[in-house]
């Protein structure tokens, strides 16, 4: 059966999110947005490509920090409203310059920080 992004449930805007993943350690990294292009040219490049809400254009993961992400496999959530992209992730995947973009817990109602910039460790 081969796979139209059409098929996809779109929110109003045409959009859909995309949870990247690392393809091995099983870290979510981020979450961003799709359109059916930026899907469509995703599977033809192997470079994971969202839409920017704010520029309201395509964005390479990595094509300015040089941070890219590689897909390995692209899988559709039950609803076909949601995108999990597993990848190989060059690099930090949030624009901190952290390994992703989930660094911040809420532990006994306090938000805490635990992990550091650039190194990726635990603070």
């Amino acid at each position: 059966m081969s796979f139209d992004p059409a098929t996809l449930k779109y929110d109003a805007a045409g959009l859909l999110p995309c949870v990247a993943q690392d393809a091995v350690s099983g870290e979510v990294l981020m979450v961003a947005w799709m359109n059916a292009a930026a899907v469509t040219r995703t599977l033809e490049t192997g470079k994971v490509t969202y839409w920017s809400r704010s520029r309201g254009t395509f964005w390479v993961k990595g094509e300015t920090s040089g941070h890219h992400q590689r897909l390995v496999e692209l899988r559709v959530d039950c609803d076909r409203d949601c995108l999990l992209a597993l990848v190989e992730q060059e690099g930090p995947a949030c624009h901190t310059n952290r390994r992703s973009c989930f660094y911040t817990a809420v532990r006994d109602g306090e938000e805490v920080v635990f992990l550091d910039p650039v190194h990726g460790g635990h603070s």
